[in-house]
């Protein structure tokens, strides 16, 4: 059955969700040194610690730092049916471009043809720092993942994402990020992507957030996601615990795909992961620490 879930507002609700001052204040500052930012900010750093500690992510295909690299590199790929571009210090999803092939060999994004000239100037749009806030960048080209069919029945197109929010190695809160007609297959919230909030205990997807309002159903294909087992969900928990042990920051958002081949793996990670999550799931983190602590404690 479809429903409009309507969310419960109260004074001792609010008092307990964590603000922007008070995340950088409470959560960033003190457990993520400044010096180590690059490890999570930087994809290619990022990769090469999940690879020295054997955590699943994307293959990399190649890296490429100047313009003059492009052309050597795109031949080196283009081999490839499928590609994922990125840039590597790129944030939010901005710059990242799906490339695959049709049936006459044609390369396609978000379902239109596009011709190599035109990827030949988004690598250099993002090498010049386009998607990185004006700063010289770099290119990541790496193994497109395909998502796992699981994800057909709730939306068919883009990639979803898990984010899994831990502190000090423990997982803390997560969310599914999924895609929407009015998202051109990104799954950013920031982007027209839908939070969908999950029950870390039960490895269950409660309810779909779409920035205004709380459904049972993904918004556009109106499939009922209340109570839906997630495949996997241990795996999930447990290659976020691995790579939070694996960085030298305590307080993380681990991004997490399920390849229909290869099961979970990491896409990214992030030293300030928003909190939108807690909207998503109508839960402040505060609350979370709060009973994670007592926990521990018992």
């Amino acid at each position: 059955m479809l429903s409009t879930i309507i969310p419960m507002k109260s004074h001792k609700k609010t008092k307990k969700v964590v603000g922007l001052n008070e995340r950088n204040i409470k959560l960033i500052y003190p457990n993520n040194p400044k010096r180590y930012y690059p490890l999570a900010d930087d994809k290619v750093l990022t990769k090469e610690i999940l690879h020295q500690y054997d955590i699943p992510c994307a293959e990399t295909y190649a890296v490429i730092e100047y313009n003059s690299d492009i052309k050597s590199a795109w031949e080196q790929c283009k081999t490839y049916d499928a590609l994922a571009i990125k840039p590597v210090r790129g944030r939010g999803g901005g710059g990242i471009k799906i490339l695959k092939k049709d049936t006459e060999g044609n390369w396609t994004s978000s379902g239109k043809i596009v011709t190599e000239r035109q990827v030949f100037q988004h690598m250099a749009a993002t090498i010049m720092g386009f998607y990185s806030l004006g700063s010289h960048d770099r290119v990541l080209i790496e193994e497109c993942i395909e998502p796992d069919p699981f994800f057909d029945k709730i939306y068919p197109s883009g990639v979803p994402d898990f984010r899994i929010i831990t502190l000090n190695q423990t997982p803390l809160m997560g969310m599914l990020r999924m895609p929407t007609d009015r998202s051109d297959g990104k799954a950013n919230l920031h982007q027209n992507g839908v939070g969908i909030g999950i029950d870390m205990e039960k490895g269950t997807l409660t309810q779909v957030y779409d920035g205004t309002s709380y459904y049972n159903y993904h918004p556009d294909s109106k499939f009922v996601i209340k109570n839906l087992p997630i495949p996997y969900w241990e795996e999930i928990i447990k290659i976020s615990v691995d790579t939070a042990n694996a960085f030298p920051l305590n307080y993380l958002g681990v991004d997490i795909v399920i390849d229909k081949n290869k099961g979970p793996q990491i896409m990214e990670i992030n030293v300030r992961p928003g909190l939108g999550i807690q909207l998503v799931n109508q839960q402040g983190l505060k609350e979370t620490i709060e009973k994670t602590n007592h926990l521990r404690e018992k």
